[in-house]
Order: structure tokens, then C-alpha cells, then sequence
């Protein structure tokens, strides 16, 4: 065996084993995005994985590593080497297997990134349309471009300028980040990201995406190790920068989140590991330590800001495969010329001329990737739509497209349905030694709790229908005995009232007994008292049955107001009190029941009258508001009410008593309590001014809406009688 061939086999074991660290990103893409999107999602992201490195595997063996390396036409596109086999290459068998073997890892790693940008909405198939338009046609064909002379003496238009990329910054990563962006454009957001009541969608396992980040860590050792296609010396340094470069990046991130809000960034750290391993992997083989952590650090930096531009734009990455793959890949493209060694390039270029292609690889990047792939994808989704139905979003995807039923979903879907029938009474089902069990127990406890309240409700509420019911069938029991018994006590008292006059009036001549006549007017007077007592308990009866009908017309309130003084004259003559009418001029018309109105009238004064001393002074005043309302007061200098007993004194039936002074007078104690009903029934109100020993004042205000301006009487002076 000469020492060439030892070379050759060893290079060839060294990219054989830097291949399958590349194998192993896959797993490291599908935890990093299982643990990133929610529960409901994770079966259908995991076989997405799966199907689209299966996918870029057949169309790349097919057809891409052609059109990537196969012989170039003119430098824009490979021409040979489709459906790869290695006996018809140029260079030995196994070295073209192991070069194929090692590009297909590239054009599955390049595919997968889109698979975390839309998950959780893209339908498994238009992922896998999405995922063979990348495979066969964009990184193919971008790659040609930029590495089509690595396995052929031959080079791309863009590797012939001169653009350095050495792993893929631009070439996988920024080629999967810009057709990632053009598919969540096309598919929008996942419901509830955004809008009114939008917010962040937390990751369902945090642990698992950053086991992700590790193995995505681990595999970029053979990603960038590997693209020196050989164990040269220059290996060790590739590793150490790749290291560094992913270190600073996570610190980058870490910090700033840590200063900006108060605490470091979980995922926004693990995503600022994978930024700075994109950031590098374009010049780790012409940078030195220092520079591979000022790349690093600043591809973390851009991939938070990416992330909050998205963020701010409305545009839904499910993983951050945007800011981490094309924001941090574009940076590590340019910054070969920025933070580059020029002695190391090999290009022969000064730093602003290799700055300008870096540049326009960049951009030829994006007229490939998005240029491509958002007119193709545009075209698909309008016949055969990328987005699930919102209702299958809703339900997790894991259901909707692969029939698969986790216990968390059940658990959900069971909660919805007592959400939308309001049937609390059957509990969910629990999966025992699960997480979802855990959380259905303790929904469990709280549907008996809500249950258990529920029923001591109904129960309260049935008791209370049935005291309702006994009570109204009381109180409608307590009308009908008072209309009944009102009706066979005022016959008997009319007849009384009829003779008792008679016999005072007109028999007294006959009799000749002046004694007989005071019989008489003490029967008639207590006939007229017990039938006044009789009509207050029958109004105040009613009111309190809703039963108690106004009778409303138009009523001159100067005219109701005489015919009060004139029944209550006497009386006040007789208990030595002076009894003052004041009815301002220009009143209007009081819109009400007018025997309601004389009986107000007629409970308050009789009421003042009652309770003033001899030499006291009751006053009746009728005055229009500043604000335009009608209001009614009768004043007096009588005894007066303690405040705490203001309260007890509007309870019909009530006389009351305090300490040495005693509100005791003939009566039942229904005026004030049927005073303050009919004013209700009036929408007026009634304002009690009271105090111990020093009189009484009770105000009646009258609405406005109970003034009629436009049949005001005639012109009146104020009336002002007075009684000693």
C-alpha cells in the first residue's frame, strides 16, 4: 500500500465519520423543534423530519448532486452525474461515494431547516411539495454556483469570482432560511400569534429543544470539520473556532436578554448557540480564535433582533429558523471579509473587493432561494392549499394529519366540548402515569368542587322559589282578606257614619239631650277615623302587590292644596297650632293621581299637626327648584325625630319610643309609610329633615317629566293664611 493510498483512506474515514455527525443534526433538528411547538404538534413535526431528509435524499441521488456537481454548463448548472453511481466518476469509487455521501448530509440539513419555521399550520403535504422544490431545484442549484468545482477541475460563476463559503452559511443555511421565509409568508401565522388577543406560544418542552441544540452542536463538529474534505492540519483550528464561535453567541444572547428584561433567555440562548455555528461555518477555516468569537457573539446578537423584527412585522416562526439559518448565515457570509485572514483566503482579493462578492453571493442567495421559491409556492398553495384548516390547527395536527390521539389532546378536546355545551357533571378520563393524567385528576377535583356548589345553589334557589311562592300566595291571600274584609266594614261604617250625623244634626231637637249629641259626633267621628284607618291599610296593601293603580290626570295643585287647609283647619284650631300656606305663583300643573296627592298632602300636615305643641306652627310651602322641579314641604316645630329612628318610623305599624320622649299619638303608624309609597308610585322623592326636640321638615320633589307648562292657570297670589 503506497503513502498516497493511506492518505486517500484516511481523508476518506475522516469525512465518512464527519458525515454521520452530520446525520446526527437531524435528530438534533427533531427534538430541537418538538420541544419548541406544542403537544399536539410533536408526531406530526417529528415525521416531517423524518419524510423530508427521506425526500432529499432520493431527489438528490436523482437528480440534485447533478445539478450540483455533475459537469458544468457555463458555470450556472451541473449537467451530469444524475441518478449518482459512483463507477462512472472521474476519481476513485469510494472517494466519489464518500463526497456524495457527505453533500447528500448538506442538502437534508438545508431542508430541514423550513420544517421548524412552519410548523404547527403547513399540512404534511405541502411540506413535502415544499421539501422537494428545495431538494431538487434551489440548493442544487445555488450550490453549483458556489461549490460546483469541488468534486470536478471545473468551478461555479460566483466560485469563480472569488466567494468563500466555506461550510454553508449562505450555501445551506441562508438557501433553507430564505425559502423557510417565503413559505410562512405564504401561510400566515398560527392562529392566536398575533392580532388582538395574540401572544407567544410557549414551547411544550423546553428540555427537549435544548437536548436539540446539543446534538445540532455535536453534529456541527463534522459539518465544518468535514468540509476541509480531509484530516489536514487545519482541522484542529476549525473545531476550536466552531467551538468559540458558538460559545460567544449563546453569552451574546444571554446577557443581553439578562440586561434588557431582567432575566436570561432560555430558548433565545440555545438559539444564540445555533447562531453562532451558522455565523462561523462560512469562514472557520480563514479566522482566528478572537475573530471566531466576535463572529459568534455578533450572530447571536442578529439572530435576537431578526427574531424581534419578526416579531414586530407579524411574521409567525414557530423555532427561529429565520433569525438563526438566513440572518446569522448572511452575517457569517460577510463577515469572512470583515473579521477574515486575507493571507488564508486564497482568492487573491483585497478586504473591500472580497467584502463585495461575499456581498453579491448574498444576494444571489436570495434571488435563488426566495426568488424561487415564493412564486412556485404561490402557485401550489392556490390549487393545492400549504395551511390546514383552521379546525385541524386548533385539534394539533398530530390528530388532524396522522389520526393520532395523545392523552393531552383527549384531555383538551373533552375540556372544549364542557366549554361549549356547559355540561360540568361528567368528569374527563385519566391516563394514568401521564402528564395529562396528572392535570385531568386535578380537573377532576375541581368539577366536583364546581358540582358540589352548583347543587348547594339549585337548592338554595329552590328554597327560595318555594319561600317566593308561599309568600306571594301570603301576600295575595292578605289582599284579598283586606279587599274582603274593607268591603264588609265600610257598608256597616257608612251606615253608622249616615245615622250618627242624623242624629246630631237633625234628631237633636227631638231627643233634647245635649249629652246624646256628643254620643253622636264621638261615633261619628270614630266611624270617619276607623273608615280613613280602614282605606290606608287597603292603599298601602295594594301598593305593596304592585296592584295599586294610579289614576293620572291633570291636577291644579292650588286647588287640591285648599281643600286640605279647609279639612285640616280645625283641627289645628283645636290643638292651638298655627297653620301656614304659602303656594308660590305661576305653578304649573302637576301631572298624578289626585286623591293620591290630597292623601300626601293630607298625611303630612295632619301628621305635623299631631306632633306639635300648642302655640307650634305647621307650614305647608309649594315652591318651584332653581333646577325646575315641583316641591312640596310641610315644616313644623314639633317634637321632632332622632335620626337613628328615621328608619323605623317609614315601618307601617310602628309608633315609636326613645328614652323619655315618646311618639305616641292616636293612629296606627301607616301615614308616613304610605306617604313615602304613593310618592314612589309618583317617581318623586321624599327627604326626611328631623332632629330631637326641634321640629320636623319633609320635602316631596316632583320630576320634571311631571310638570305640565301648557295649561298653567291663571296668575294667582301668593296665598298666605294664617290660624292662631
Amino acid at each position: 500500500m503506497s503513502g498516497n493510498e493511506v492518505v486517500i483512506n484516511i481523508n476518506t474515514v475522516w469525512v465518512l465519520v464527519c458525515t454521520v455527525l452530520v446525520l446526527l443534526m437531524q435528530p438534533g433538528f427533531a427534538c430541537l423543534e418538538i420541544g419548541l411547538v406544542r403537544a399536539k404538534n410533536t408526531i406530526n413535526v417529528a415525521i416531517k423530519n423524518v419524510a423530508d431528509f427521506c425526500i432529499a435524499a432520493l431527489l438528490y441521488w436523482a437528480a440534485g448532486y447533478g445539478m450540483m456537481f455533475g459537469a458544468t454548463q457555463m458555470g450556472w448548472i451541473g449537467g451530469s452525474q444524475f441518478l449518482f453511481d459512483p463507477t462512472r466518476g472521474p476519481d476513485g469509487a469510494a472517494w466519489m461515494t464518500t463526497f456524495f455521501f457527505f453533500q447528500l448530509a448538506f442538502c437534508g440539513a438545508s431542508t430541514t431547516i423550513v420544517s421548524g419555521a412552519v410548523a404547527e399550520r403547513m399540512s404534511f403535504r405541502g411540506y413535502f411539495i415544499c421539501a422537494a422544490v428545495l431538494s431538487v431545484a434551489i440548493y442544487p442549484l445555488f450550490g453549483h454556483w458556489a461549490w460546483g468545482g469541488l468534486a470536478l477541475e471545473q468551478s461555479g460563476w460566483l466560485q469563480g469570482l472569488g466567494f468563500i463559503d466555506f461550510a454553508g452559511s449562505t450555501v445551506v443555511h441562508s438557501i433553507g432560511g430564505w425559502v423557510a421565509l417565503a413559505a410562512i409568508l405564504i401561510i400566515g401565522p398560527r392562529i392566536g400569534r398575533f392580532g388582538q388577543d395574540g401572544k407567544p406560544i410557549e414551547p411544550h418542552s423546553p428540555p427537549t429543544a435544548v437536548l436539540g441544540m446539543f446534538l445540532l452542536w455535536i453534529g456541527w463538529f463534522g459539518f465544518n470539520g468535514g468540509s476541509e474534505l480531509g484530516l489536514t492540519d487545519k482541522v484542529p483550528g476549525i473545531m476550536v473556532h466552531t467551538l468559540m464561535a458558538a460559545v460567544a453567541g449563546a453569552m451574546a444572547v444571554l446577557g443581553t436578554t439578562w440586561l434588557t428584561r431582567g432575566r436570561p433567555g432560555a430558548m433565545e440562548t440555545a438559539n444564540g448557540v445555533l447562531a453562532g455555528l451558522v455565523a462561523i461555518t462560512a469562514g472557520a477555516h480563514v479566522t482566528t480564535i478572537a475573530s471566531a468569537c466576535i463572529i459568534g457573539a455578533v450572530g447571536g446578537l442578529v439572530s435576537l433582533a431578526a427574531t424581534n423584527l419578526l416579531a414586530r412585522l407579524r411574521i409567525d416562526d414557530a423555532v427561529g429558523a429565520v433569525p438563526v439559518h438566513l440572518a446569522a448565515g448572511i452575517w457569517g457570509t460577510l463577515a469572512v471579509a470583515i473579521l477574515g485572514e486575507p493571507d488564508l483566503w486564497g482568492t487573491g482579493l483585497g478586504r473591500l473587493e472580497q467584502l463585495g462578492v461575499q456581498a453579491l453571493g448574498v444576494v444571489a442567495a436570495a434571488i435563488v432561494g426566495f426568488g424561487i421559491a415564493w412564486p412556485v409556492l404561490r402557485v401550489i398553495n392556490r390549487f393545492l392549499p400549504l395551511r390546514v384548516a383552521a379546525r385541524s390547527e386548533q385539534i394539533g395536527l398530530n390528530s388532524a394529519e396522522h389520526g393520532a390521539s395523545t392523552a393531552l389532546v383527549e384531555l383538551i378536546s373533552t375540556m372544549e366540548l364542557q366549554r361549549q355545551t356547559g355540561d360540568f357533571r361528567r368528569e374527563v378520563h385519566v391516563e394514568p402515569y401521564t402528564e395529562a393524567g396528572d392535570i385531568a385528576v386535578q380537573y377532576n377535583q375541581v368539577l366536583r368542587k364546581i358540582n358540589d356548589e352548583v347543587a348547594k345553589h339549585e337548592a338554595t334557589a329552590r328554597d327560595l322559589r318555594e319561600a317566593r311562592d308561599q309568600a306571594e300566595l301570603a301576600n295575595a291571600s292578605k289582599s284579598q282578606f283586606l279587599a274582603n274584609m274593607s268591603h264588609e266594614l265600610r257598608t256597616p261604617l257608612n251606615a253608622i257614619i249616615g245615622f250618627s250625623e242624623i242624629i246630631r244634626d237633625e234628631l237633636f231637637g227631638e231627643i233634647g239631650n245635649e249629652r246624646y249629641q256628643d254620643y253622636a259626633a264621638d261615633i261619628n267621628a270614630s266611624s270617619q277615623h276607623l273608615l280613613a284607618l280602614i282605606n290606608d291599610i287597603l292603599d298601602l296593601s295594594k301598593i305593596e302587590a304592585n296592584k295599586f293603580e294610579l289614576s293620572e290626570d291633570s291636577i291644579d295643585l292650588e286647588e287640591v292644596i285648599a281643600t286640605c287647609d279647609r279639612m285640616l283647619r280645625g283641627r289645628a284650631e283645636q290643638h292651638g297650632v298655627t297653620l301656614v300656606v304659602r303656594v308660590a305663583p305661576d305653578l304649573p300643573r302637576l301631572r298624578g293621581d289626585a286623591r293620591a296627592i290630597r292623601q300626601i298632602i293630607l298625611n303630612l300636615m295632619s301628621n305635623a299637626v299631631k306632633f306639635t305643641p300648642s302655640a307650634g306652627e305647621v307650614t305647608l310651602s309649594v315652591i318651584l327648584e332653581p333646577d325646575r322641579r315641583l316641591a312640596l314641604n310641610v315644616s313644623d316645630t314639633g317634637i321632632g325625630i332622632a335620626r337613628e329612628d328615621l328608619d323605623r318610623a317609614l315601618q307601617p305599624f310602628t309608633q315609636l319610643t326613645k328614652n323619655d320622649l315618646v311618639y305616641v299619638a292616636e293612629g296606627t303608624g301607616l301615614g308616613l309609610p304610605l306617604t313615602a309609597a304613593l310618592t314612589r308610585l309618583h317617581s318623586a322623592t321624599l327627604v326626611i329633615q328631623s332632629e330631637k326636640g326641634n321640629g320636623t321638615s319633609i320635602t316631596v320633589r316632583f320630576p320634571l317629566e311631571r310638570l305640565i307648562w301648557d295649561e298653567i292657570p291663571v296668575q294667582l297670589p301668593e296665598a298666605e293664611r294664617k290660624t292662631a
